[in-house]
């Protein structure tokens, strides 16, 4: 079984192509391929045409590229035509023809992958006339690295390099080498779906966004004190929020064990089109080495309390698209 999700990873990143499952209406395979530079635009475009045409959001923006394109080879340039097109008063039926489909499917993919790190959020700010504070409303990237601000780290690209603890396998994330203890946080908002020890991945946390297309995979976190305190299945997580710390945990059956040469966060997405793909043979992963860097410019500021040792966030931060919106939020300007 473990044989075919290596040979699946490795066949499937040669194509890009919609894939969906057989006997059900939704897609087994993700192509994902957009560089930094490219997503980075595009949330640009996206923001610039905030209240004049919603046609051109990053996403169908990226989308429109990438059909152009076959989901690779993708520019700067390529992705301004894409957003020109959009605004150009022709729907993407209109503009692509009979290849629409190939549209659907990158707009469809793309939404799973990305619909969580750009959308509107809310920050507390402080009233310079009566010293209070209020929340206000903004639109734009609303996710955060997974190392928190001021924090070094390293990465390359090793998605799909070999890994043989157990059983030959392709490494299916993005390691961050850092220092023991850096603060590690929710990328995006969401529920803790899974917490505690792997014998891979070592103390561990999952955190399934609010539209459970995505799964966040945080590993190889800290021994002895792997985790915020009191966090646990179940909880809900704002993007941001201190979730753990960095470790070298994991490759053992043994609990609460350093089997890991090298410092670092393993990171992982998973995307999740329908629940038979959550624990199977042919789990989503994808390469987030880009998104990775993208967020690298957007970290959450954190803190230790000296008298408890807690790690927490410094500034207030609310996701508005996550369910339990907050009242009295004054509208972005």
């Amino acid at each position: 079984m473990k044989r075919k999700l290596l040979i699946f990873c490795m066949i499937a990143s040669l194509f890009a192509f919609p894939v969906r499952a057989e006997g059900g209406d939704y897609l087994k395979w993700v192509d994902f391929k957009i560089p930094c530079a490219a997503m980075r635009r595009a949330i640009e475009l996206d923001a610039e045409a905030q209240g004049r045409d919603r046609n051109a959001n990053w996403i169908s923006i990226l989308a429109l590229a990438a059909t152009r394109c076959s989901g690779s080879g993708f520019t700067v340039s390529g992705v301004e035509k894409a957003a020109g097109e959009l605004t150009g008063g022709k729907s993407p039926q209109e503009l692509l023809g009979g290849q629409y489909k190939y549209y659907a499917y990158y707009l469809e993919a793309y939404t799973a992958a990305l619909g969580g790190l750009v959308g509107n959020y809310a920050v507390e700010l402080r009233d310079p006339g009566t010293g209070g504070r209020y929340w206000k409303a903004q639109y734009g990237v609303k996710a955060f690295s997974p190392i928190a601000a001021g924090c070094g780290y390293g990465h390359y690209r090793d998605f799909c390099v070999s890994r043989s603890y157990g059983f030959s396998r392709p490494h299916l994330g993005n390691d961050l080498m850092g220092c023991l203890g850096t603060p590690i946080v929710a990328v995006e908002s969401g529920t803790v779906e899974a917490l505690g020890w792997n014998q891979y991945g070592g103390w561990r946390v999952g955190i399934r966004s609010f539209d459970r297309r995505r799964y966040y995979y945080y590993a190889h976190l800290r021994k002895d004190r792997p985790y915020a305190p009191d966090l646990k299945e179940g909880d809900t997580v704002a993007a941001g929020d201190v979730i753990g710390f960095m470790g070298r945990t994991g490759y053992s059956t043994k609990q609460n064990v350093n089997n890991i040469d090298t410092v670092h966060l393993h990171f992982g997405l998973q995307l999740i089109f329908d629940e038979s793909q959550k624990e199977c043979n042919s789990e989503i992963w994808i390469d987030v080495y880009d998104i990775v860097e993208l967020l690298s410019a957007h970290r959450s500021s954190v803190a230790c309390d000296e008298k408890t040792g807690a790690w927490t966030r410094l500034y207030p931060f609310r996701d508005l698209d996550a369910p339990g919106k907050l009242p009295d939020v004054e509208a972005a300007t």
